[in-house]
């Protein structure tokens, strides 16, 4: 029993003692003390003074005497208006410390036999990744490893957009003026090769459009009648009856689609372990409608067409399948869902999509549930904000988006300029150099994506991000990094820090008791992330052990302590601090350089 659960526990009997009152532990919760009272833990007075039928600082008195007769770690209390402050001993926070020193990771947790998986990036084939597509990257990779942090055997899928007629679009514009160039030919990356041609093709479009309104059309005629579009729809029709010319082109086109991708996936650090690809799913939950129907779960109107009907749990009707008998998106992703299930056995599936598929993705699982399926209840849908940049939105098909490749090459410039103003890389060779700055532009773009809360629509403002001061990735790296270089001086010293050194270790300062005190927070943060799929309680709980250990460094002596116990004390303490920041960061997906 940890030490909240034993204070929890002593807490409702204190109250059955005291005030002849049952309480359950689980309605009793303690806070960390705020920084600027004396105290490691808060109970907090106020709901419970009704049972007491005291005022806050009597009742906080009798249940402080009480914890302190009854729990020896409890040395002392003090009350504050409404708020009982628990200080805990120091050979408690010393035991503490000694136990995170056995550790190799205190944040993982013990396999708990189950299985998650985690859609994300699942990208166009028309274009290459840009800004918005990060945010989605990073927040379902990072969640990845938080839920394997937290004890489920994880499965990161990528559900591939590679048909429809966004990407004959592309086929069109590629036939018409492509002059058969090549990624080799033109110099540019596949993905954005491809994506240069679904821009051409929304140009040529537009003017196609002008000209017929000007001829007599309205906007809407015109729109269904321009060549281009009409041509689009041709090859769509053509590619569903694998006509071998437009599926050759297809896969021509998404082959140099897929090796952009694979470049830029390589360059984030982002793996994945399925792939899924619409043009092998699009014709699956057929199987599902006719299930639907025999279950009464669907129902089919006068034309053909079939509907689930979702008032039951508050939504309107939703069409599955059409009159004539070709599916829709719901009917391809009810498909979608049984074969991750028929292929993993997943118990959880949580889908990394943007907030603009809400009401989609409500529906979907609202009709797997109805559905009886065994996996229903573990659908989960990650709606995050879209990330706006100080210009304002973007809009792929006009050629007005970020480019993530774009990005990170201007991430890591910035990078390297800051740190070359700074003075950070003395003593580096150039590769060491390149490689840091790669370290710290691609730290500080993730960092800033998933500090945010996801449900949050964000400014994603770049030169902020690259700051070493602040809540930024570059300042948790160069906290590792002054760690690091503590730890080389300690090992040249040849200083002992191993923790069976320190059993009876006294002479704790508050500062350190409060570092103790966050790192045997990390697991319990780490359940949190795990159970609100949110890295931002990661990325905030590395800001706050970053911050508090700078203020030690800042307060307290290292290497010119005089009592060899309390300087190798601090060394050890530091390299707690750098193995929990080291994981944390791993967490995000973020690495952390050894010197700077």
């Amino acid at each position: 029993m940890d030490i909240q659960q034993q204070l929890t526990k002593c807490i409702s009997t204190a109250f059955q003692e005291l005030f002849d009152h049952s309480l359950d532990p689980e309605s009793i919760s303690l806070q960390a003390t705020r920084k600027e009272f004396t105290g490691d833990y808060t109970f907090v007075l106020f709901p419970f003074l009704k049972i007491t039928k005291s005022a806050p600082e009597a009742t906080g008195e009798k249940i402080g005497v009480y914890l302190q007769e009854k729990i020896p770690e409890v040395a002392s209390f003090n009350v504050v208006k409404g708020f009982l402050n628990l200080s805990l001993s120091a050979s408690y926070w010393t035991e503490v410390f000694l136990q995170l020193c056995k550790l190799e990771d205190s944040g993982t947790y013990p396999a708990k036999g189950k299985k998650v998986m985690v859609e994300f990036s699942s990208p166009n084939t028309n274009k290459p990744l840009h800004l918005g597509h990060l945010r989605n990257n990073f927040l379902g990779f990072s969640v990845a490893n938080i839920l394997e942090a937290y004890g489920y055997e994880v499965i990161k899928a990528n559900l591939v957009n590679d048909r429809g007629i966004h990407i004959c679009k592309s086929m069109v514009a590629y036939e018409k003026l492509g002059e058969n160039a090549s990624p080799e030919s033109s110099g540019l990356k596949g993905d954005h090769l491809v994506g240069k041609y679904y821009v051409l093709f929304d140009q040529e479009y537009k003017k196609q459009i002008k000209k017929l309104i000007a001829g007599g059309m309205t906007e809407e005629e015109a729109k269904k009648e321009a060549p281009w579009m009409k041509a689009a729809q041709e090859m769509l029709v053509k590619w569903e009856a694998g006509d071998p010319h437009t599926v050759e082109l297809w896969k021509k086109l998404n082959n140099w689609v897929y090796q952009g991708f694979d470049e830029t996936y390589r360059s984030l650090g982002v793996t994945f372990d399925q792939f899924y690809y619409e043009s092998d799913t699009y014709l699956l939950g057929k199987d599902i409608v006719k299930e639907g129907l025999e279950k009464g779960v669907f129902f089919k109107k006068e034309n053909g067409s079939v509907w689930a009907d979702l008032s039951s749990v508050g939504l309107d009707e939703k069409l599955v399948l059409r009159a004539d008998g070709t599916s829709v998106y719901m009917t391809q992703d009810m498909g979608t869902a049984d074969l991750k299930y028929k292929d993993h056995g997943i118990e959880k599936s949580v889908y990394v999509v943007g907030n603009e598929q809400d009401y989609h993705f409500e529906v979907l699982f609202s009709i797997m549930r109805m559905l009886g399926r065994p996996y229903g209840e573990g659908l989960y849908h990650l709606s995050y904000g879209m990330v706006d940049l100080p210009s304002g939105k973007m809009k792929s098909r006009e050629g007005t988006v970020v480019d993530a490749d774009d990005l990170i090459q201007e991430m890591v410039d910035t990078a390297r300029d800051h740190t070359q103003e700074l003075g950070k890389i003395e003593g580096f060779t150039q590769e060491e150099a390149e490689a840091l700055y790669q370290m710290l532009g691609l730290g500080a773009l993730k960092y800033f994506l998933l500090k945010v809360d996801p449900k949050k629509r964000m400014l994603f403002n770049p030169k902020e991000s690259i700051e070493f001061q602040g809540n930024t990735g570059p300042f948790i790296q160069y906290t590792h990094a002054r760690i690091a270089a503590i730890l080389r001086k300690a090992a040249q010293i040849e200083l002992d820090i191993s923790g069976n050194r320190f059993e009876s270790y006294s002479d704790l300062q508050d500062t350190e008791r409060i570092l103790i005190f966050q790192l045997a927070e990390y697991k319990n943060k780490v359940a949190i992330a795990a159970e609100e799929l949110s890295p931002a309680v990661i990325a905030q709980y590395l800001f706050d052990l970053a911050k508090e250990y700078n203020r030690f460094y800042a307060e307290l002596p290292i290497f010119s302590e005089t009592k060899a116990e309390v300087q190798a004390f601090r060394v050890a303490l530091s390299e707690q601090v750098a193995k929990t920041i080291r994981s944390g960061m791993k967490l995000l997906g973020i690495d952390v350089p050894q010197k700077m």
